[in-house]
């Protein structure tokens, strides 16, 4: 068994399974990524949930509805709502002119240029596409957002570069070796690490005495070799 197998089998035994985020298809995922700003995930399927029920999850909706409409609903996503509300016009428009309004049509591409075209899309960079992609069946390696990235770096994979775009290439070259080949494995792992990342395995205040891979995570060990104290 790898070690990254293992790792997963602890998180998921601490955690419990993963529930599956909502969205369905790239057209969602596009909007989902683009619903909120720096709030909790709840929020974030608040206002989902607002742009499906009073205007409709689709780009001919969300393009036709008055900024009026929805700025109520980007408000709830955070700051600078009008940007927001623009953005969600700009994802509708290009959706509608690149696409016909169907974005499923970017899943039948070769794998690289899915994730260019998905990459046109305000706010989705190339983390961000491969999720998508991964999420929608398809899948190169194991996207990463930031939690998911500390908490492999912490653990031992690659190393901290001057930059995030260095340190997720870093993260991800070490880990090739011993990834699942199965998508639904690798949507599992990203889920994990995510929840992981946010409840224990946080930026500025790790919760490691309540990690159950604390004894494999090299970030923990020289923290208790700082302190003079034997690793477990």
């Amino acid at each position: 068994m790898s070690k990254f197998t293992r790792i997963l089998q602890q998180l998921r035994k601490h955690h419990g399974e993963p529930g599956n985020p909502e969205p369905a298809g790239p057209w969602e995922w596009v909007l989902w990524e683009n619903a909120c700003y720096l709030l909790p995930d709840e929020r974030r399927l608040e206002v989902f949930r607002a742009l499906r029920d009073q205007i409709g999850l689709n780009p001919s909706a969300i393009e036709a509805a008055p900024d009026s409409v929805l700025l109520p609903i980007a408000i709830r996503g955070g700051m600078r709502p009008g940007n927001r509300v623009f953005r969600w016009k700009e994802i509708a428009h290009i959706a509608l002119i690149r696409y016909g309004g169907n974005l499923n049509a970017i899943l039948s591409l070769p794998y690289g240029e899915a994730k260019e075209a998905l990459k046109q899309f305000p706010a989705i960079g190339e983390p961000g596409a491969e999720k998508i992609l991964l999420f929608c069946g398809r899948a190169s390696g194991l996207p990463l957002e930031s939690n998911g990235l500390r908490v492999l770096s912490r653990i031992g994979w690659g190393s901290a570069q001057k930059n995030y775009a260095a340190t997720y290439r870093s993260v991800q070259a070490a880990l090739k070796p011993e990834l699942p080949s199965h998508v639904e494995r690798l949507r599992e792992a990203h889920l994990l690490l995510r929840i992981h990342g946010k409840k224990l395995c946080k930026d500025h205040v790790p919760l490691c005495h309540q990690c159950p891979v604390f004894s494999e995570c090299a970030f923990t060990q020289s923290k208790l070799a700082s302190l003079g104290r034997p690793g477990t």
